[in-house]
């Protein structure tokens, strides 16, 4: 994600794959979120597991399972995004974009169906987890939005470049 300037078509003739670009990025970004709930608020603060639910074993198990799905998720995101790249198809600005979309997605996701509805572990224990819960979910919402807001400016510009 290198620049907002338009990717010139490589030799072969391809163009900037904007679709492509935002959902590569969109993964990169989920795993870079699950990776950094798993090493501020699992390692560092030791203030939940992925699932609490069971025995501290269970928990760490959780977590390290948590661990390897971001990190399968985060090398084949590169992949995808060093592919786009070589073939100069990157669409920076939907790049960018997913990316946002993606931390956000994953916040949100982690906030209201892990913590909220299967209720696997909460963001902290032994407090009101009232203000934890609100700024877990308006952090989620804000870069969700700001990710959607980022999207549909990438997509004018694309349509009106495309149509000049």
């Amino acid at each position: 994600m290198t620049s907002s300037r338009p990717v010139p078509p490589g030799p072969s003739g391809v163009r900037p794959r904007p679709e492509r670009s935002l959902a590569v990025s969109a993964l990169i970004g989920v795993a870079v979120m699950a990776a950094l709930d798993e090493i501020v608020f699992h390692q560092i603060l030791h203030w939940h597991h992925f699932y609490d639910r069971s025995t501290p074993g269970i928990g760490l198990l959780s977590d390290g399972l948590l661990h390897t799905g971001e990190l399968f998720a985060l090398v084949a995101g590169f992949f995808l995004f060093a592919d786009l790249r070589r073939r100069r198809a990157l669409s920076v600005a939907h790049a960018w974009a997913g990316f946002l979309l993606g931390l956000g997605v994953f916040q949100l996701f982690d906030g209201i169906v892990d913590h909220k509805l299967l209720r696997l572990h909460q963001v902290r224990y032994g407090v009101d987890v009232t203000p934890y819960d609100w700024a877990w979910n308006v952090t989620g919402l804000a870069l969700l939005l700001v990710g959607a807001a980022l999207t549909v400016r990438a997509r004018r510009r694309e349509r009106d470049r495309s149509a000049a």
